[in-house]
């Protein structure tokens, strides 16, 4: 948490304070937040277990008490991210979100989210699958409706997606899939190297797991993949949740908004795309790094103007004036830690 905020106040010039608390019950976490949202402009939840966080996001996000945004990263976060890596990889190969097949691997907090994110932004759910450790979910499987009032969102998307009702392993779900987004098991062999020879041409895979990602980028190129991304950085398109948090606070707080919408997320998304585009795609560049510091900014301010238009903003200002603001607190931040570091107040990174 204490790199967390490290970087809200360097990429984002948002001032973040770490607080771990020993509890695990989710009404306790929700009373913590309703206790605490005075002395913040804004919440991030982080690193609670599925479906706790469900239920902690979802209520703290619909409580007319609560009068900040109140964010969950693992989940909101990874979903612009995801989705941010789809859009760049969909424009630079030559496919429509509303058109492909998209193939999830994980039905976790991460993937839930995405899955909604994606919808939003334009991908219909019949055009979604995904599988858990037990199979590919369908509407009818017995263990889903069973647990339907513990997992909701689990079972709201076995009931939107896959409308065929196929059955199976990922391997089937992959069949004739453009695009791969796995949040599961950090092991290489988690998916087989064959299941990506089912993909249709110029698929996309996205292994997202860490340290380790599901199956090593080069496996999946060797396979037949297009572009491949994963969450390292020492590979190429990394899908980092670090590129939309800073930037999509600091808008938020610029605005004063109430909440963080899926449109917000969204907007974050094509900002990020559109940055990357700028840049000129590549199979090995469909997403920006954290070293593209116009993206910061530049995503502050498409997401404070969603918020204006969606009414959940306070504050109103045009998106040249949002863009100015975020541009001199991110500025003003980077140019404190570097005089912090050329002092010798603190250690500069170690190379």
């Amino acid at each position: 948490m204490e790199g967390k905020a490290l970087l809200f106040k360097y990429l984002g010039g948002v001032d973040a304070v770490p607080l771990s608390i020993d509890t695990k019950d989710p009404d306790e976490i929700i009373r913590f937040v309703k206790l605490i949202q005075p002395s913040f402009g804004g919440i991030n939840l982080e690193d609670i277990s599925k479906p706790k966080c469900y239920k902690i996001l979802e209520t703290l996000r619909n409580d007319p008490e609560i009068t900040i945004p109140v964010w969950h990263d693992d989940a909101q976060g990874t979903a612009a991210i995801v989705t941010a890596g789809v859009l760049g990889a969909l424009k630079h190969v030559g496919k429509k979100l509303d058109e492909v097949k998209i193939a999830q691997l994980g039905v976790g907090a991460a993937n839930t989210r995405t899955a909604y994110v994606l919808h939003a932004a334009g991908a219909p759910f019949e055009n979604m699958i995904m599988c858990d450790s037990k199979g590919i979910i369908t509407k009818d499987r017995p263990d889903i409706i069973a647990d339907k009032d513990y997992d909701t969102f689990k079972y709201d998307l076995a009931q939107k997606t896959n409308p065929e009702g196929i059955t199976g392993d990922f391997g089937v779900a992959l069949q004739g899939a453009d695009v791969l987004i796995s949040a599961s098991k950090s092991e290489p062999g988690t998916i087989k190297k064959e299941w990506i020879t089912y993909m249709a041409k110029d698929s996309i895979v996205f292994t997202c797991a860490n340290p380790l990602p599901e199956i090593w980028p080069w496996d999946s190129k060797e396979a037949g993949a297009r572009v491949v991304g994963t969450g390292r950085s020492d590979f190429p398109n990394q899908i980092n949740n670090s590129l939309g948090f800073p930037g999509i606070f600091r808008g938020t707080l610029d605005v004063n908004a109430s909440t963080i919408t899926d449109e917000m997320c969204v907007e974050a998304a094509r900002a990020i795309a559109e940055v990357a585009e700028k840049n000129g795609l590549r199979d090995d560049y469909i997403i920006p790094s954290m070293d593209d510091v116009e993206i910061f900014p530049y995503v502050a301010a498409k997401v404070g103007m969603k918020a204006i238009e969606q009414g959940v903003a306070r504050i109103k200002m045009s998106e040249e004036e949002l863009y100015t603001l975020a541009k001199e607190r991110i500025d003003e931040a980077r140019s404190l830690t570097k005089s912090l570091m050329d002092n010798g107040f603190i250690k500069p990174p170690i190379e």
